[in-house]
């Protein structure tokens, strides 16, 4: 107990000394030290794009990432793909995060499915220049205790890590904060960043990290200290989200949010600006699972969220 009560002091000290820090040089973060990339995430915010058409309306919009497609990768040459990547290039675009095709939710036979297709798709990403690939926890179980639900993600997730780190992918964890889904089910589970952190911990591959998402974030009760406790090798894939005002945290439903900075209900400045702080040098999303932003056309929902990211940076306090 006492060793634990020294590091809870260590850390709580720590935190307090980089959020002192952090105050005393936002002025120059945006305009100098801004590592992370404002990434166009098609499928989060309703766009119905091939990977070229996303490549496009990235540059065309001022985005300077995309999320890459595995499928479509996979189906290049390799004079087609060296040709993609010139692309990309040209017009200042980089590679964003790749979603993990592995299913280790449910039963055996779908995990192993999952397995056989990361055993495909992790050549075929580290090939095209791909580094990160992240997935979310369900924070609820209806069979399974948080020990035994524990259990099961170390093993599994570690399975997929290990495939991924040969072929020099990262891993993030998405924790999803939300009561109102964690209360669906009979056990609760992971919900937390500490959770999550300790989730990784136990995976133990290296390769593994955080995808952090402001929305979770806001409704776990986390806080920016628990941010600043990250260095940027802990951090895989940032999204940015607001919440529908006029609804208690509590009674927030996953599925209905608002573009980042849309409502000022998630302190996005208090977020970034840790973000910032801790150098994340990585693509940064929007996924509001918005039905208004869902219904416009490809080039408005893009100019839409890319005017949300940017307004999200300028709420970095000065």
């Amino acid at each position: 107990m006492s060793e634990t009560t020294r590091r809870d002091f260590m850390f709580s000290a720590s935190a307090a000394a980089a959020m002192a820090a952090l105050s005393s040089r936002l002025p120059s973060l945006l305009a100098a030290e801004r590592k992370l990339r404002l990434c166009l995430s098609p499928g989060s915010i309703g766009v119905n794009a091939s990977q070229t058409e996303a490549i496009d309306l990235a540059a065309k919009h001022g985005f300077e990432a995309v999320d890459p497609n595995a499928g479509y990768l996979a189906s290049l040459s390799d004079g087609q793909l060296r040709e993609l990547l010139a692309s990309m290039k040209s017009k200042g675009i980089s590679w964003g995060a790749a979603g993990l095709p592995v299913e280790f939710r449910q039963h055996d036979s779908k995990f192993n499915e999952g397995m056989v297709a990361l055993a495909k798709a992790a050549p075929v990403l580290q090939k095209a220049g791909v580094t990160r690939v992240a997935t979310w926890i369900m924070p609820c179980s209806a069979q399974l205790t948080y020990r035994q639900n524990f259990e099961l993600h170390v093993v599994r997730l570690r399975a997929a890590a290990r495939v991924l780190a040969d072929h020099g992918l990262r891993l993030g964890l998405e924790y999803v904060g939300t009561q109102s889904l964690r209360d669906s089910q009979k056990y609760p589970f992971i919900h937390t960043m500490a959770e999550t952190r300790e989730l990784i911990g136990e995976i133990g591959t290296g390769n593994v990290g955080l995808a952090l998402d402001s929305w979770h974030w806001w409704t776990a009760g986390d806080s920016q200290a628990d941010i600043l406790a990250l260095k940027n090798e802990d951090i895989v894939l940032v999204d940015l989200d607001d919440a529908p005002a006029g609804i208690p945290k509590e009674q927030q439903i996953d599925s209905q949010r608002e573009l980042p900075a849309a409502t000022g209900v998630i302190d996005v400045g208090q977020f970034l600006g840790a973000v910032i702080m801790v150098g994340y040098d990585g693509p940064m999303r929007a996924e509001p699972f918005n039905k208004v932003l869902n219904d416009m056309d490809n080039d408005a929902a893009c100019a839409a969220t890319i005017a949300a990211l940017k307004k999200a940076l300028e709420k970095v306090p000065a």
